[in-house]
């Protein structure tokens, strides 16, 4: 498997194992599989459009926020939240938005959930 095959593979068993936490109510497993689906499709979006994967958190906020400030907006907006989910109890209405969030990113990449 190719980088974009792998980065749309786990991107999708990320969002539908978020859609099953959902389901069952466990909103912080939610929140993280939607962010780390929100985190594969960004990938995915950097390399459609530059041919490279960033190597970390850091690089992606840099790379992103420097070439694609929708896309940092999204990730800037909904890492505080993921972070938090360790420590904290999340609900439905946040992993919801994280949700569409993901699926907004998933979009831009042409992928179909």
């Amino acid at each position: 498997m190719n980088k974009e095959e792998i980065l749309i593979k786990a991107g999708k068993e990320y969002f539908y194992s978020g859609n099953d936490e959902l389901s069952k109510g466990r909103y912080n497993s939610a929140v993280v599989l939607f962010f780390k689906a929100l985190v594969s499709f960004s990938d995915l979006y950097v390399l459609q459009k530059t041919g490279n994967t960033p190597s970390s958190h850091n690089d992606r906020f840099k790379i992103t926020k420097e070439k694609f400030p929708e896309v940092y907006n999204l990730l800037d907006k909904d890492f505080p939240f993921y972070q938090s989910s360790y420590v904290q109890i999340m609900d439905k209405e946040l992993a919801e938005v994280i949700k569409d969030d993901s699926k907004i990113m998933a979009e831009k990449t042409k992928t179909k959930l």
